[in-house]
């Protein structure tokens, strides 16, 4: 029996990429917690697996030669799994590419300014004093409004963000575009992500992939420990 992959992970965006791949793939994996509010990234122990302390990161026991291997990146570790796999990274080097070509556009794009988003909307102005910078808040608004116009356009034509089929690219994007609320996002012009949404949040796997740990996220705004953590370190 193969030993399961170890899995280190917190409940962001970022974490739940994986958490969907193992569920959508059918790969056993052990959980450990990386409580990044409490600084468990900055851990010597895990900047050996992962040398930017960020997390997701695995380690596979049966890395490629049967050998462990360690992979940190989120979409590194969606290529690697998918790669080990052969799923959700398309039958032809087409498909490949065009996986490859949105998955990047996430990596580069929509997690960054989403993550921005997310920050100087909703978490500064908690801050103690408050920061409420409206040039930031308008430039990364705007930011992700205009990716999401993108992935609509996109999605007018393609069922799903890399052409008619589920790829390692939606789950990457899902978990972040799920939040559009909190980016101060309106769906009502983007029916194509709306329906796309919907439907990957329909999926079990993703479901349990998104459900995992969730009781452990805590409220940003008021927790003053964890915004010392993430933001002035």
């Amino acid at each position: 029996m193969t030993a399961p992959i170890e899995l280190y992970y917190w409940p962001t965006p970022n974490g739940w990429k994986i958490s969907i791949a193992l569920e959508e793939m059918g790969l056993s994996y052990n959980l450990n917690l990386v409580n990044i509010g409490a600084g468990d990234q900055f851990d010597p122990d895990f900047l050996k697996i992962a040398p930017n302390n960020r997390m997701p990161a695995i380690v596979d026991p049966a890395g490629p030669d049967g050998k462990p291997i360690s992979v940190f990146e989120s979409g590194a570790i969606l290529q690697y799994l998918a790669r080990k796999t052969g799923t959700f990274y398309g039958s032809t080097e087409r498909e490949r590419v065009a996986v490859e070509e949105w998955l990047m556009w996430q990596m580069g794009g929509v997690g960054p300014m989403a993550g921005q988003a997310h920050h100087f909307l909703k978490y500064a102005p908690s801050l103690e004093p408050p920061q409420v910078l409206p040039y930031a808040q308008d430039r990364y608004r705007a930011e992700v409004g205009r990716l999401y116009g993108v992935l609509d356009r996109r999605l007018a034509d393609n069922h799903y963000v890399a052409g008619e089929f589920y790829s390692i690219a939606d789950m990457a994007l899902w978990g972040w575009c799920s939040g559009w609320e909190g980016q101060q996002q309106v769906l009502d012009d983007k029916p194509n992500m709306k329906r796309w949404l919907e439907e990957v949040g329909a999926r079990p796997a993703v479901q349990r992939g998104r459900a995992l740990a969730n009781e452990k996220r805590s409220n940003l705004k008021d927790d003053r420990k964890a915004q010392e953590v993430l933001f002035r370190r």
